[in-house]
């Protein structure tokens, strides 16, 4: 049986109920369709690994050489001494940085993760085809685990009246319940939020239809 990747357990069923119900109650009073969607990574990070190991060989080598080499009586900086140390280390570091995120997460940088998340909420808005609502009026709740970010994109139909300024206190409740562990109550209080605003500019029809998922997980 296929392993859950961590987004898929990362809320329980019960939890995401209740994020699919915060969800249909803020669209009974706006034509917006929100979507919340959680992924486990916004990109592999494959330099991390590499980053985060040569760091640790390196300072472990530097250290260790001195007293390997005196134990031989060969010289202190003995360059087959160095890459004795330095490789089976960096080869066992790269592979514990790859395979556990909170590692990996320690060997980036925050302009980095900033932009992958980014990134990957965009290609996510096309993806997903958010894009294709009749009135250009889906809205992306992107949430990122690994980098614990989150980014929000409308459809130029909420972009042109709505200026992406108003999502960025929405973004701040989700990531800080993130941390404080209370992510399902986070996400629900920040639709809740977003559903509000949109409401003022862009109230429910009489003709309106749930166009869109209430909750992605990838």
């Amino acid at each position: 049986m296929k392993s859950k990747s961590i987004a898929q357990s990362f809320f329980s069923k019960e939890e995401q109920t209740r994020i699919c119900d915060a969800v249909h109650r803020a669209e009974l009073k706006t034509s917006g369709e929100l979507v919340p969607m959680l992924v486990c990574e916004s990109h592999s990070y494959p330099l991390a690994s590499i980053r985060g190991a040569a760091f640790v060989a390196l300072l472990t080598a530097l250290i260790a050489t001195p007293l390997i080499a005196g134990m031989f009586w060969l010289e202190s900086s003995n360059l087959w001494v160095f890459l004795g140390v330095f490789t089976p280390i960096f080869l066992a570091v790269q592979f514990l940085i790859a395979r556990y995120p909170r590692l990996k997460r320690l060997c980036l940088f925050t302009d980095e993760m900033d932009t992958e998340v980014q990134n990957s909420a965009f290609a996510a808005f096309f993806t997903e085809e958010l894009y294709k609502t009749k009135d250009a009026n889906g809205i992306l709740i992107f949430i990122s685990l690994l980098e614990r970010r989150a980014w929000i994109i409308a459809d130029s139909g909420i972009s042109e009246r709505i200026p992406h300024e108003r999502w960025e206190e929405a973004v701040a409740v989700i990531t800080n319940g993130i941390r404080k562990k209370k992510q399902c109550q986070a996400l629900c209080e920040a639709i809740q939020m977003i559903g509000d605003i949109l409401e003022d500019e862009f109230p429910v029809r009489d003709d309106d239809v749930n166009e869109l998922h209430d909750l992605i997980i990838r």
